[in-house]
Parts: C-alpha cells; sequence; structure tokens
C-alpha cells in the first residue's frame, strides 16, 4: 500500500512539473522578441513567426502523438517528449537563425506530443483522480506561461542573461521533470498500448467534431484577445502599462476557472449547464465592452479572464468524458488539440484583417461575440451525456 501511494505520488508530481513545461518556452519569447530581433537582425515578420512556428507545430504534430503513445507506451512517450522540448530550448538560443527557428519548431513537437498524451495518462493512470489532475494540468499550464512572461526581461536584462540565457533558464524545469519523470518509462498493465477495444474513428464521429469545434472557438477567442486586447485598450487612451498590467490581471483570474470548472464538470451527468454559465459570461464581459469606462473594462475583462479559463479545462475534461477507450480518447485528444490550434493561428489574423477593412475596434467585440456564439452552442451539443 505504502509502495503503491509512492508510485502514486510520484506519478503526480511528474506531471504537475511537466505541465509547468508546457507553456514556458512558448510565452517567454514574446517580451524577448525586440532583443532578438535586434540581435539578429530578423525582418518583423520573422520575429511574428517566432509566436506563430510553435502553434503550427502543434496542429500538424498532434496528430502523430497517438500513435508514438501506442507504439512506445504513455509515459515513454511523455518522456520522449520532454527530452524532445529540452534540445529544442537549448538549441534554439545556439548561433544563428536557422538554429533559432530549428530549436523553436522542436520545442513545438515535444509540448504537443505530452499535451496530447497527458490526458489519457491521466485517464487511464489516475482515473478517481480526472477532475483534480485535469485542473492542476490546465492550471499549472496558465500559471508558469504568465510567470514566464513576467520575468523573461528581468532575468535577460537585471541578471545579464541576455535573450539566450533568459530563454534558456526554463530548462532546468525540464530537467528536473525528467529526473522525476523516470519511473513512468516502465510500462504499467493500464498502458495506451494494451486495449481491450478498438479505437473509434474520431473523424467520423459527430460528437468528437462537436467537441472540436468547441476547442477551436475558445482557442480563437483565447489566442484572439491575448494579441489584441492591449492594443485595444492603448486606442482608448490607456498607458501601454496599464493595458500590460490589465492583461496580466486577466491571465491570472483564468487560473480560478481553469482549476475549479474540471472537478464540477466530473460531478455532472451533463455539462450542458456549465457551458451556458461560461456562454452567458463571455456575452456579458463581451458587450461591456462597448462601454468604455475604466472600471468597468476591469470587471468585463476579470469575468471574460474567469471564462477563458473554464473554457480549456471544459475542453480538457470533455475530451475524457465523452470517450470511452483509452486509445480513442488519444485520438479525440489529437483531433481536438489539432484542429483547435490551427484555428488558433488563424483568429488573431482573420481579426488583423477585418481591422485594416473596417478601421474600428469595436469589430473586435464582434468577433469575440460571433464565436462565443459558436463557442455556447457546440459546447452544449458536446455537454450531453453520450460516448463516441
Amino acid at each position: 500500500m505504502n509502495k503503491s501511494f509512492s508510485s502514486q505520488s510520484l506519478l503526480i508530481t511528474g506531471i504537475i512539473l511537466v505541465s509547468i513545461n508546457l507553456r514556458t518556452s512558448i510565452a517567454s519569447v514574446g517580451p524577448l522578441i525586440p532583443f532578438i530581433r535586434e540581435d539578429l537582425g530578423l525582418s518583423n515578420g520573422l520575429a511574428g513567426f517566432l509566436t506563430t512556428l510553435p502553434l503550427l507545430t502543434f496542429a500538424t504534430f498532434s496528430l502523430f502523438a497517438p500513435g508514438i503513445g501506442k507504439r512506445l507506451g504513455m509515459g515513454r512517450a511523455v518522456f520522449l517528449a520532454i527530452a524532445i522540448l529540452t534540445l529544442g530550448v537549448v538549441v534554439r538560443v545556439l548561433d544563428g537563425v536557422v538554429l533559432l527557428f530549428l530549436g523553436t519548431a522542436l520545442t513545438g513537437i515535444g509540448i504537443v506530443i505530452a499535451n496530447v498524451l497527458l490526458i489519457p495518462l491521466i485517464k487511464v493512470r489516475l482515473p478517481e483522480k480526472l477532475g483534480i489532475m485535469t485542473a492542476l494540468l490546465a492550471t499549472m499550464m496558465s500559471l508558469f506561461a504568465a510567470i514566464a512572461i513576467a520575468v523573461s526581461v528581468p532575468l535577460a536584462v537585471d541578471l545579464n542573461l541576455g535573450w539566450r540565457g533568459s530563454l534558456a533558464f526554463w530548462a532546468i524545469f525540464m530537467i528536473i521533470a525528467l529526473i522525476i519523470w523516470i519511473p513512468q518509462l516502465q510500462r504499467p498493465k493500464a498502458s495506451l498500448h494494451q486495449v481491450t477495444e478498438p479505437a473509434k474513428n474520431v473523424w467520423k464521429s459527430k460528437l468528437a467534431w462537436h467537441v472540436t469545434i468547441f476547442m477551436g472557438a475558445q482557442s480563437i477567442m483565447y489566442f484572439t484577445v491575448i494579441t489584441w486586447l492591449p492594443d485595444m485598450l492603448i486606442s482608448r487612451g490607456w498607458t501601454p502599462s496599464q493595458a500590460g498590467i490589465v492583461a496580466s490581471l486577466m491571465q491570472m483570474v483564468s487560473l480560478i476557472g481553469s482549476y475549479f470548472a474540471p472537478n464540477l464538470l466530473i460531478k455532472l451527468r451533463e455539462q450542458t449547464g456549465v457551458v451556458k454559465a461560461v456562454g452567458a459570461g463571455y456575452l456579458i464581459g463581451y458587450l461591456a465592452l462597448f462601454i468604455e469606462n475604466e472600471l468597468l473594462t476591469y470587471v468585463a475583462l476579470a469575468i471574460i479572464g474567469l471564462c477563458m479559463g473554464a473554457s480549456l479545462s471544459i475542453a480538457y475534461t470533455l475530451i475524457s468524458l465523452r470517450t470511452a477507450e483509452d486509445q480513442t480518447t488519444a485520438k479525440l485528444s489529437a483531433m481536438v488539440q489539432s484542429s483547435g490550434y490551427y484555428l488558433a493561428a488563424l483568429g488573431p489574423l482573420l481579426f488583423g484583417v477585418s481591422l485594416d477593412l473596417f478601421n474600428n475596434w469595436n469589430a473586435l467585440i464582434y468577433f469575440l461575440l460571433l464565436f462565443a456564439a459558436v463557442f455556447t452552442y457546440f459546447g452544449m451539443l458536446a455537454g450531453r451525456d453520450r460516448k463516441i
């Protein structure tokens, strides 16, 4: 019993350590782009591609993750993923533009393999803790992304690490995660490669598409908001500092939704009511942004932040709840995240085009309201008590 408890504790610790590494290598880049651009002589287009490349890598390589997990076993596949991520973080801070982009691509491959497989791994090895572990996965990802954004420049400037040292700093946590994950390299009895029933074809399932479009809508809203919100606030007379602070606060509030949503969802036979509540929150928050009042804007963004955190956790939880077989869970996770990240990469671009066409920041609010409606509709369909 003590041995089993110890093994479970190591697994939980390992999952937490892996999850904190799934966003830091991306989030740490944005604040350092001016330093990277100046040092390497990058154009604005190439500098911007540094943040787009991981999303495209996520979308493409997530489709291969279930096959890797089936061949190696989930534990070994996650270890490989973090090793690839660590290699990418090191390679991109070596000399030259080619290595910068090669390393960035490797970080994306490592992240997405781990991201896709952690959900079915939790379902298989910790089924009684599905809610709390899904909550921790989403919350720790978001928390350390916010930390990485906050400390990137201080690491580079105040500690004199430069942009290379600042980006390489996060490899420390990845190495720790690899060490703690070593016990999971041994295949357990309940493993992804040992399934008694064949996986369903998720691409032919209406329910799978409902979950996927739900994930896509929340991804578009999230990445569009974090990309364009500061600019919108600055256009209304806020200082860049104020806009940055309120965007960070919104991210911090999102942690509340990330943590509490999964524990609520798994207790319910159907999740449609929770989706309706979150959809209503988005509606209230976005509509309030039409009114240019500073206090009301803070309240609106707090509501939106809460909904954003809950949305990601709901999407992750529905992947587990809507599938019966472990391999189907992995395939749905890949499908949902692949489509979601393609849409995430497209969302900010689509709004940028609409801003050029209409030159009106209210277009951002209408854009977000449209996808809030899509989110709510398909979330209600995905929230019904059914299995793929």
